[in-house]
């Protein structure tokens, strides 16, 4: 069953799909060229490329169960050792909310395709750098403005769904996925503490997501959940091999970046111990992704554990790295990630380079999302406002690593640091677009976040 996209053009995301994976793949375009809209013979070629094997001279390794991720990660320090009293905690867990919506909301409205792939000869970030020149707004010193003589001298739009998040009409954190999910996390934990697998996962997003509000390896997974689960009243006895058809079936997307924006609510639940979080991470992640889908969402979730008791962005950025598989793709570019960080001179030449060496991936890949979050976080030095425009300066997927790197920071500085030309506008207001969360304080989703935190951590 296709979903979201129609079955043509999900086999043809495959053939890249399983390039990336390391199998050749020489000719499969052709084939589904060939194949046109006819079913049965995309089905067939659908099938012939996932029996391909991994070639033999594929660089890296890339298991997908936690066992073996474990087996292959590099040392590191598993869980962090804090003397943070109950003021200190709050004020860390209210950060990391407020962050996450600040870096959200000033991604949202370039959120577009000329932000996101490039046009007109200029990559994603020149487009976003034109934007806010355009509205005599650069460099970036506050949200996105709603208007900008690039629309008249590029041809530059800003996705307009998003509207409420611009400069001028910003008011609260208006309703998104990269905040539902964070939403869904503390539901999570609240409901089953840390006793939940991916089979859980899929029975809440029955629960509580409409099919609207999933998209890419999420809508894959969702659509292949169903037909397991149709039925089922109770968990299948065969799920332990249905997953792995749930999560692949017509899936050309799960690598990307759908499970990196999850990690958050985990993370918070599991602050200070990124072994744990990444643990989470995992059962979440292997719902709908694979490799390094999987490993994005245990990388992030990591660094954001561990924001809560360092301070130090490499350091950080170091422990996330720690509970991934050492010789996997994610890995090798968060690495070159960070040389190009320590390199750059300025904002400019860092997100220029970060482009140049990931462009080949798809614009909401997690392996260059994930880059440029880390290389912004290393290359801001622990500045709040630098960190988070230099991840939405990048281009892609803009409003997931604003989020992303705005969950860190916040979480590293606390709220109480953070700039309150940021966070005011919000009015400390949340829509999520699940019940009991639109609308509802962002202050009392980090003290929700920290009761469960205290609870869980006892």
């Amino acid at each position: 069953m296709a979903g979201w996209r129609d079955l043509h053009e999900l086999v043809r995301a495959e053939v890249k799909q399983r390039t990336e994976e390391g199998c050749a793949t020489e000719g499969f375009a052709e084939k589904v060229a060939e194949a046109g809209t006819d079913r049965t013979r995309l089905m067939a070629v659908y099938n012939e490329l996932m029996a391909l094997p991994i070639r033999a001279d594929f660089a890296y390794e890339e298991p997908s169960d936690l066992a073996t991720i474990r087996a292959q990660r590099p040392d590191g320090p598993r869980r962090l050792t804090d003397t943070l009293d109950e003021a200190a905690w709050r004020d860390k867990f209210l950060g990391a909310w407020l962050g996450r919506c600040v870096g959200c909301a000033l991604g949202k409205p370039v959120e577009a395709w000329p932000f996101m792939n490039g046009s007109g000869g200029n990559p994603g970030w020149r487009n976003v750098q034109l934007w806010f020149e355009g509205a005599d707004a650069w460099p970036i010193r506050g949200y996105t403005p709603s208007e900008s003589r690039a629309q008249e001298q590029y041809g530059l739009a800003l996705a307009t769904k998003d509207a409420k998040s611009t400069r001028e009409r910003i008011r609260f954190m208006e309703t998104d996925d990269d905040i539902r999910y964070t939403v869904l996390g503390l539901i999570m934990l609240e409901e089953h503490g840390f006793d939940f697998d991916s089979y859980d996962i899929g029975k809440m997003w029955h629960r509580r997501l409409a099919y609207r509000q999933v998209c890419t390896a999420e809508t894959q997974a969702y659509l292949n959940f169903s037909q397991v689960t149709a039925h089922h009243m109770d968990r299948p006895a065969t799920w332990a091999e249905d997953i792995e058809w749930v999560r692949t079936y017509l899936n050309p997307y799960r690598e990307w970046i759908g499970a990196q924006i999850r990690a958050d609510g985990f993370a918070y639940g599991a602050a200070g111990n990124p072994e744990l979080a990444a643990d989470l991470a995992w059962r979440d992640a292997a719902f709908s992704h694979v490799k390094n889908g999987i490993y994005g969402e245990m990388f992030v979730a990591a660094m954001i554990a561990a924001a809560f008791v360092e301070n130090d962005p490499e350091r950080i950025v170091r422990i996330g790295l720690s509970e991934i598989p050492r010789n996997c793709r994610l890995a090798h570019d968060i690495e070159q990630a960070i040389a190009i960080a320590k390199e750059a001179t300025d904002q400019i030449q860092l997100v220029d380079r970060i482009w140049e060496a990931f462009k080949h991936y798809h614009p909401v890949h997690t392996n260059n999302n994930a880059a440029l979050v880390a290389a912004s976080l290393i290359f801001a030095k622990g500045d709040f406002e630098l960190a988070v425009a230099t991840s939405v300066l990048g281009g892609w997927d803009t409003d997931c690593n604003g989020a992303t790197v705005g969950s860190i920071m916040g979480a590293s500085l606390g709220a109480s640091k953070l700039p309150e030309s940021w966070t005011a506008p919000l009015n400390d207001t949340l829509y999520a677009e699940l019940t009991d969360f639109h609308p509802i304080s962002i202050s009392e989703c980090a003290s929700r976040t920290y009761e469960v935190f205290r609870k869980l951590r006892g």
